[in-house]
């Protein structure tokens, strides 16, 4: 996918949940997004709106768009019609800005090419992504004083769950037990995603950047408004402001208070928790940068500031630091991710196209917000370019004669001959099934218009083999596991290539590495994540949980007799 501009069109979604107003009128805006010859549902080329209710077993009649927008908004509210196109838009949205920062289409993780999107699919307090069933499910239900709620028009509720559908399909095995920073990355990236891509819907940062304007109209804030602390309260770092309407939002991770000692603690080992960490670092380096732009229009224009002017500082800061969030999934591991390890491809990723940081120096504002947080880079190199990014391959005599250029950019089976052909000089275990999961050539574009060339490949390793077999393989049997009991050991890796095709990153984990893999089994078998289940089933019930969990004391708070989710 080439990273220049393509056809769009216009469509009216919610740029907020419905309780969040702007002198009494909820805050919506006209998107973006590809345009396409859209069959009723809507039906496009790669989302799909089948509105079935399997609580009621009602299917709605396929919507076509756009609504009539000239309707107030009271009435476009209760339209199913509407909520169709909310979703159907802001699912595109999101793909097609996954798609412009990796420079390249994506799949999605299942055998298809639609997802399949429901905005009204039980009555339930929760939204999620299913692989199995190819799909988006949002839910609906009753609030404390019997008002309907309706999770596909919050916008943050449908960025985030299409967030866990295209990391599922860039990388599948970070919904397997691993760590607690595994368990926690797709909560924690998808809350990043749908809070920074607020910042880009024209007019909405404007309104919201602020508790309160006087006037839907002013133009001016004073910078005294614009503090670290203001900021932070408002409904622009929030999520889920309608779900959990009693306590602001569902989860206000910007606040959490930095300290490194917060990730050692038994409150953060939990993985929901854990996730706001990253969320946390995230956000308040992205404050950071804000803050610093927002300084040197102070510099130029006083104590009183135009909002058009302080927005679009912010939506300059967001947009760059999501393309890098976005980005560094390419330069990630393909299993057993850490949030080091993440740090350590976001920074990676940045330098590729971004050499020169001096201006605001994105890198180096989040290498202080994660370490803030207590997460060190994985790269900790001296040798490297610059501090925390991935280093190059050493100088290895690797073998290119027997392998094809061309082939290599898009042929698994060329990828993985160039793999076992090198396997020695790359570290790659041939006693583990071997399997290379996919090749992506990429084109990737820098703010300065500088344009790099790299395919992207991914290859797992799998152990099957007894706990008791473990000592063999030079690795420690957690204490009390039964010895039949079955293992499955991972390692794998992510190998870059420039544009002349020669090998510039192998970020890997290797399959036999004791200090990980022992640190690893001690964790899932002590959480009780080794005994047999569905994956997919226990992904989809953590998520559920984290949902809930705020709901639930919401609800017993708002009404004691209140229905808990």
């Amino acid at each position: 996918m080439s990273p220049v501009a393509v056809p769009s069109r216009k469509m009216l979604v919610l740029a907020q949940d419905p309780t969040v107003k702007v002198g009494g009128k909820v805050v919506t805006a006209e998107v973006d997004v590809p345009d396409e010859i859209l069959s009723p549902g809507p039906r496009g080329y790669r989302v799909y709106v089948v509105d079935f209710d399997s609580s009621s077993g009602l299917l709605y009649q396929p919507a076509k768009v756009p609504v009539d927008e000239t309707r107030s908004l009271a009435r476009l509210l209760d339209d199913p019609a509407f909520h169709a196109q909310n979703v159907y838009a802001i699912v595109m949205r999101t793909l097609s800005r996954f798609e412009f920062a990796l420079g390249r289409r994506i799949s999605w993780s299942f055998d298809g090419h639609q997802i399949h999107v429901a905005p009204h699919a039980f009555r339930d307090a929760n939204a999620f992504y299913s692989k199995r069933d190819r799909g988006l499910f949002f839910g609906y239900f009753e609030d404390a004083k019997d008002r309907r709620v309706f999770t596909c028009l919050s916008h943050d509720v449908v960025a985030h769950e299409t967030t866990h559908a295209l990391v599922d399909g860039l990388r599948e095995r970070y919904t397997f037990p691993s760590s607690p920073d595994q368990a926690a990355f797709h909560e924690g990236f998808a809350d990043v995603v749908a809070l920074l891509s607020i910042f880009s819907l024209p007019g909405v940062v404007e309104k919201l950047m602020t508790r309160k304007m006087k006037r839907s109209n002013d133009k001016f804030v004073r910078r005294s408004e614009l503090t670290r602390d203001a900021l932070q309260a408002t409904a622009l770092f929030g999520l889920g402001e309608e779900v959990d309407p009693r306590h602001d939002a569902l989860r206000r991770s910007v606040s959490i208070k930095p300290s490194k000692r917060l990730i050692h603690t038994a409150e953060f080992l939990e993985p929901h928790r854990r996730g706001e960490l990253l969320v946390a670092a995230m956000m308040n380096a992205f404050l950071s940068l804000w803050l610093k732009r927002i300084g040197h229009l102070a510099r130029n224009e006083g104590a009183t500031l135009f909002r058009a002017k302080v927005a679009d500082e912010g939506r300059l800061a967001a947009d760059h630091l999501l393309t890098m969030g976005i980005r560094a999934l390419d330069y990630a591991p393909a299993t057993d991710l850490l949030f080091g390890d993440y740090l350590s491809a976001l920074l990676t990723a940045d330098l590729e196209v971004q050499p020169d940081d001096s201006t605001y120096h994105y890198r180096e504002t989040l290498r202080g917000s994660f370490a803030a947080y207590g997460i060190m880079p994985t790269s900790s190199r001296e040798t490297t370019t610059e501090p925390g990014v991935w280093e190059p391959p050493p100088a290895l005599k690797l073998d290119y004669s027997r392998t094809h250029f061309d082939a290599m950019r898009q042929d698994r089976d060329e990828v993985f001959h160039f793999l076992w052909q090198n396997r020695e000089a790359l570290g790659v275990d041939d006693r583990a099934y071997t399997r290379v999961q996919s090749v992506r050539p990429c084109l990737r574009m820098s703010s300065d218009g500088f344009l790099l060339h790299e395919t992207v490949a991914e290859y797992i390793q799998i152990l099957n083999l007894k706990a008791a077999e473990l000592s063999k393989f030079g690795l420690t049997q957690p204490k009390d596991m039964p010895g039949t009991l079955p293992i499955t050991i991972y390692g794998g890796g992510v190998l870059i290539f420039d544009e002349y095709g020669q090998l510039k990153y192998h970020i890997r984990n290797r399959i036999l590495n004791h200090t990980r893999q022992d640190r690893r089994l001690d964790y899932l078998w002590k959480s009780g994540s080794l005994t047999p289940g569905d994956t997919e089933r226990r992904f989809a019930m953590m998520h559920r949980l984290r949902n809930t969990d705020g709901l639930r004391a919401s609800a017993e708070t708002e009404c004691a007799d209140a229905e808990s989710f």
